[in-house]
């Protein structure tokens, strides 16, 4: 077959594949959602089965020799093409490395542990589900043995959802944010405290909701498109263009968790709602990376909406809907969104100490591939961390170790990409900022202008370019740290008065 034949067997290849990827992903959803808890039992057998035939589909004879042509061929490809051929190389050898039957297996073993991890956090138990991720832990080193013997086994971990991403610039980057964000934390707590009281106004559910669905209208996330749900640890799936889902978590003394995490998964939503259209149904479709995720998610839910227009634009929602808040002002409310003092929750962490969150489960991650601690240790590890960054004594393993759900679906070398997304969104800031005043597009109502800027520079392109790649073309140069130190120096300095 000639080159625009194979293209077209691609085509028709990848397509079964988002099939296959479209099925599972829903039986997940369905799972985190609607789900009945004994449901776990069949579902586990066709994700099993699923896995198993995406696994064959992707890796079988027909496959590689379809790949082998197109990359013998690969100076006759477009640009699109030689990319869908790049990352299908990558991923097909490093499934081909893991027998199947070991596939299989670990997509039931994360379908039960996910299961067990909510029943645990509910119970505040880490034993009940500590068999389960020594189960996941040795998993993962198993298969980076597998993939990549040349390759330090964490490095693979992170690699898996920022390529490119090695232990060592972690260091570096850690390093960096630590000797900035320390001090200015010591000059934020000496200053006269913040009054945050309020923000546990009963807030009922049913308004809650109510200003979700006025959230996402702000944002332009369409409807057709976009829809939210209700689960333990909010999350976004992005099925396709056509198809996102959202999700959060009420609490009805606790109304700013909410609506930061419908802001924060709407950022991710507007990512996957906007790829180009003929990246649909193929292995360029959503975003490249976790980093790069979470730069979008980050962006909106902090340097939008913490910031002091977007307070103004949503408080007279907040107030209609409960109408006690109308006794504090648009600038209580934006100081209170934007207290800075250690806390045990991740997700409810403020920027400035949100890192420092990152860097215990990075320390803990590290540990864990290594073998430097056993998996009965890693409670203890865990709350020694917590005290020795965020001088906080945690109480118990729901507000500790079980609060994330991230390691229950294997997802080892993840938490990097919140800290690192954070830095790129400041970046992007300066240099949207260059084009138009985004200050006043948020205090006008004039997202869009925001979310036309993004689809331009980042969202368009898919999985069209690697991480660095992507983000140094909406840079105009190299990725560098320290303008998120000096965001997180400027703003810190205005809600404190420093």
């Amino acid at each position: 077959m000639n080159v625009q034949e194979a293209i077209n067997k691609l085509n028709e290849l990848e397509l079964q594949e988002f099939a296959y990827g479209h099925a599972m992903g829903i039986l997940s959803y369905d799972d985190e959602t609607t789900a009945p808890r004994g449901s776990r039992i069949p579902r586990g057998k066709t994700m099993g089965v699923l896995s198993e035939l995406s696994y064959k589909l992707s890796t079988g004879d027909e496959a590689m020799r379809l790949l082998d042509q197109l990359k013998e061929h690969a100076d006759e490809l477009s640009e699109e093409d030689r990319r869908r051929v790049e990352l299908r190389d990558k991923r097909t050898r490093e499934m081909k490395a893991i027998p199947v039957e070991e596939y299989v297996a670990y997509s039931e073993l994360i379908n039960e542990s996910s299961n067990v991890w909510r029943e645990a956090k509910n119970r505040s138990d880490y034993k009940m589900f500590e068999p389960y991720l020594g189960k996941i832990i040795e998993t993962q080193k198993r298969f980076a043995g597998l993939v990549r013997p040349d390759m330090d086994p964490y490095d693979y971990c992170l690699d898996q959802y920022e390529e490119g991403l090695t232990q060592e610039k972690c260091e570096e980057f850690f390093k960096t944010l630590r000797e900035h964000i320390v001090p200015l934390l010591e000059r934020v707590r000496s200053a006269p405290p913040i009054d945050t009281s309020f923000l546990s106004t009963p807030f009922p559910i049913s308004d809650q909701r109510e200003l979700s669905r006025k959230l996402m209208e702000i944002m332009n996330l369409p409807k057709d498109n976009c829809v939210i749900g209700e689960v333990e640890h909010p999350f976004t799936t992005g099925f396709s263009k056509y198809d996102v889902r959202i999700t959060t978590h009420y609490y009805e003394d606790a109304f700013l968790s909410s609506m930061y995490s419908v802001i924060h998964e709407g950022g991710h939503a507007l990512y996957d709602l906007h790829s180009d259209d003929r990246f649909c149904f193929t292995s360029l479709e959503g975003g490249i990376s976790m980093g790069v995720h979470e730069s979008q998610s980050r962006f909106y839910e902090n340097i939008i909406g913490r910031s002091r227009e977007f307070v103004g634009l949503i408080y007279p929602e907040l107030i209609r809907l409960c109408p006690k808040l109308a006794a504090h002002s648009v600038d209580q409310l934006w100081r209170a969104a934007n207290v800075a003092e250690p806390s045990l929750i991740r997700t409810e962490a403020d920027e400035l100490t949100y890192p420092l969150h990152i860097m215990v489960r990075y320390e803990m991650e590290k540990a864990m591939i290594k073998g430097d601690v056993n998996t009965a240790d890693l409670p203890g590890m865990w709350n020694g961390l917590y005290k020795e960054y965020l001088g906080i004594d945690v109480p118990d393993d729901k507000n500790g170790i079980l609060q994330d759900s991230h390691w229950s679906g294997g997802g080892i070398g993840y938490f990097p990409s919140y800290a690192l997304g954070s830095a790129y969104g400041a970046q992007l800031l300066a240099k949207m900022r260059e084009d138009f005043d985004v200050r006043e597009a948020v205090r006008s109502n004039q997202l869009i202008k925001v979310n036309n800027w993004l689809e331009d520079k980042i969202w368009k392109y898919g999985s069209l370019y690697k991480p660095a790649e992507l983000m140094e073309k909406a840079f105009g140069g190299p990725f560098d740290p320290k303008y998120y130190t000096d965001y997180l120096e400027r703003k810190y300095t205005e809600v404190y008065g420093l």
